[in-house]
């Protein structure tokens, strides 16, 4: 069944026989993959494309060469190498967890240390 529907486009332009109708309108034998169609269709050139996104380039700024990342918020902090440290800051409310080797290990406590 399956051959069947992948080879009748094939078999249709390879073995297509005139039917005769009593029509007044002629009869097209062409199969609509023919290179006539092909011809009409518009074609975009690919330097209208490109030019059209010249502008749209995104330039990095030049102080900002690596990302900043933000802090964990946790309900417990904890330190998770030898270069983490615990800082008490914003007048006591939150423990921060600082780290001088690794920037992904920067925490904030979620809970306020009354």
């Amino acid at each position: 069944m399956l051959a069947r529907t992948l080879l009748l486009p094939t078999r249709r332009t390879l073995f297509s026989i005139p039917i005769l109708r009593k029509t007044t309108f002629p009869i097209l034998a062409h199969s609509i993959h023919t290179p006539a169609l092909a011809s009409c269709r518009p074609t975009i050139q690919s330097t209208s494309i490109l030019s059209r996104f010249e502008g749209l380039r995104i330039s990095a700024p030049s102080g900002l060469a690596q990302q900043q990342r933000g802090m964990k918020v946790r309900s417990s902090v904890k330190k998770l190498c030898e270069g983490c440290k615990s800082v008490r800051r914003k007048k006591g409310k939150y423990v921060y967890i600082i780290c001088s080797k690794n920037p992904k290990h920067k925490q904030r406590d979620r809970i306020c240390g009354l």
